[in-house]
Order: C-alpha cells, then sequence, then structure tokens
C-alpha cells in the first residue's frame, strides 16, 4: 500500500500543476480580455474641436485641418493615430496649415475597405483624401511607416510634394531592425488570433517603453489612449494582416527623390537602426539629417519643441545643416 502512495504521488503532483496553470491560463484571459469599443464611445473621448470625418471608399477618415497658411501634411507610424503629431500641431499651426489624420487601420478611421495594407494602398489613399480635401502642393511628413508612405508617395508624385521631412522612417531592409514583442506575436500562428481578442495593456505600455527614450514620458493616460483606440472594430485584424504583409523594396528609387529632404531621428531607436539616418542622407540628394541624443522612436513626441523648431526652420529657409543634436 505504501508502494501505491509512493506511485501515485508524482501523478498526483503532476495533475496540481497541471491545473494550476490551467488556472492561471484563464485568470489571464480575464484580466485581459477585451471587446470591442463602439465607435461612438471613442470618438466622444478621442476628437478634438476641430476633428473631422470624411467618407473615401466606405472609410470614415478621422483628419484634423489646425492652423493657416501653406499646408504641412503629418503621418503617423504603426499602432498610432494622429495624436501622435498634437505637440507639433500646437508648435506649427500659427504659421502652417496643419493636416494630420488616422490611417486605414489605425486610429478612429479603422480598416482599410479592402484590408490592403501595402504601401501603394496608402500612397493611392493619401492622394485621395488630398483631392477631396482640395489640397494641391504640400510639405510632407511622416514617422516610421508613415515616414515610408511620405518618400514613396514623393516619388511618385513629385508634383504635389515641395519639401519632405522623414522622421525614423521605415523603408530599408527589415533584417537591420529589430522587431517588437507585438509585431513578433502578430506572425505568430494562433497567438495572432488570439490576439483579436487579447489585448494586455502590459503589451501596449512595454511597447511604448520601447519607442521612448524616457519612459517616465509613457503616461498612464498614454498607455490607455494607444490601448482603446487599438479596440476599435477593425483594428486588431488590421495590425494583424498589416504585420504580416511584405514591402516592395524601392530604396535603389530614393536617388530619385527631386525635394529638399530633412531627416530627424532619434539616436536611442530600439526599432530602427540610427544608420538608417545616414542611409537616407546618402541615397536622397538633397537631403540633410539631423540625430537627437536623447530621443527614441518617436522624437516629435518626446522633444516636439525642439524638432518642430528644427522643421520650421527646413520649411522658411531650408538652412538646416547635418548635424548631432545633444
Amino acid at each position: 500500500m505504501e508502494e501505491m502512495k509512493k506511485k501515485r504521488s508524482p501523478v498526483r503532483y503532476g495533475f496540481y500543476v497541471f491545473f494550476m496553470l490551467f488556472m492561471l491560463f484563464f485568470i489571464y484571459i480575464g484580466f485581459n480580455y477585451y471587446s470591442n469599443i463602439p465607435l461612438n464611445t471613442l470618438r466622444k473621448q478621442y476628437t478634438y474641436e476641430d476633428s473631422k470625418m470624411m467618407n473615401i471608399v466606405g472609410m470614415n477618415v478621422h483628419y484634423r485641418v489646425t492652423g493657416t497658411g501653406e499646408p504641412l501634411v503629418l503621418l503617423h507610424g504603426t499602432g498610432s493615430s494622429l495624436h501622435t503629431w498634437d505637440a507639433w500641431t500646437k508648435e506649427l499651426s500659427d504659421q502652417y496649415q496643419v493636416i494630420s489624420l488616422d490611417l486605414p487601420g489605425f486610429g478612429l478611421t479603422g480598416k482599410h475597405f479592402a484590408n490592403d495594407y501595402s504601401i501603394k494602398a496608402y500612397t493611392d489613399f493619401l492622394d485621395v483624401f488630398l483631392d477631396k480635401l482640395g489640397v494641391t502642393q504640400i510639405n510632407l511628413a511622416g514617422n516610421s511607416l508613415g515616414g515610408h508612405i511620405a518618400w514613396q508617395y514623393a516619388l511618385d508624385h513629385s508634383n504635389r510634394v515641395k519639401k519632405l521631412i522623414l522622421v525614423n522612417s521605415s523603408g530599408f531592409s527589415k533584417k537591420d531592425s529589430d522587431v517588437s514583442l507585438a509585431f513578433q506575436l502578430a506572425n505568430t500562428p494562433v497567438v495572432n488570433q488570439l490576439m483579436l481578442r487579447l489585448t494586455p495593456k502590459s503589451l501596449v505600455e512595454s511597447s511604448l517603453e520601447e519607442v521612448y527614450y524616457n519612459d517616465e514620458k509613457v503616461t498612464e493616460e498614454l498607455v490607455n489612449r494607444v490601448h482603446d483606440l487599438q479596440l476599435r472594430r477593425g483594428n486588431r485584424q488590421a495590425f494583424i494582416d498589416k504585420s504580416s504583409h511584405e514591402y516592395a523594396d524601392r530604396t535603389e528609387e530614393l536617388k530619385n527623390i527631386s525635394c529638399p529632404t530633412l531627416i530627424q531621428w532619434g539616436k536611442s531607436d530600439e526599432w530602427l537602426p540610427v544608420s538608417w539616418a545616414t542611409d537616407f542622407e546618402a541615397a536622397i540628394p538633397d537631403a540633410r539629417v539631423i540625430i537627437y541624443d536623447r530621443a527614441g522612436h518617436v522624437p516629435m513626441e518626446e522633444i516636439p519643441e525642439k524638432t518642430a523648431r528644427d522643421m520650421r526652420q527646413f520649411l522658411e529657409n531650408g538652412s538646416v545643416t547635418s548635424i548631432t543634436e545633444g
């Protein structure tokens, strides 16, 4: 009898371990399961007084037009929204007509009508948006994915872009860049399907700490906003679809960009290497670069006054020289 008890104890121990892991899994699901937030609820919380909606092929595009003057269009990056440009809008709308928007797949705009997250789909969308807005020539700035869209738009629509600003822009080969945990999960079968309902705030917070140099600037308000906007219907599926999309490499065509270009880069970017800043500068004929020591992937959020000041100087007279800022 004693021998039988000894034989059963490892089995019983294994059962208890399995049971505890099973319970922890369901507790984790319970804490991280999020339903979609109704669009009206999100609009009440995350629109501005000058927010507008534009219908483009069934998509209700959230955008802002702030200030008067020469048009300056701002394009955000993956997982972001037009809110990333809030500080730049305040800094620059005294002199420019600042236009920002939630790109398809993000923010209040929601998924692309054809689930197409190629750069070509984004540049085509931007062209229609500008036509409907009645804007002909623009200064165009973009961060990360927004930068990728911006420089390809400048290639394909050179007649519309007067000056180009690339802020920690993507577009070169992914082999030299670090892929965040969120992107890795979005590319993992089964796990990415769980992501359609499981959206941990802790994952959002860790991703934001990766893109910021100063983690103290990752506030609860910022985490809540990014997390809430991911819960707009269609955005989680869009993130998965976009993360698995393979972009065509057009960097050999960068030499054909004809407009003056400013490259701004946070030196402590954990996603895209700072070496890309000089790669862009070398590839684009009329380009200059500023590298900011105490900034990460989103310098326009971390140090908005400095980056906006440099960009204003570039737009006014193009006299910015290639430097590294302290």
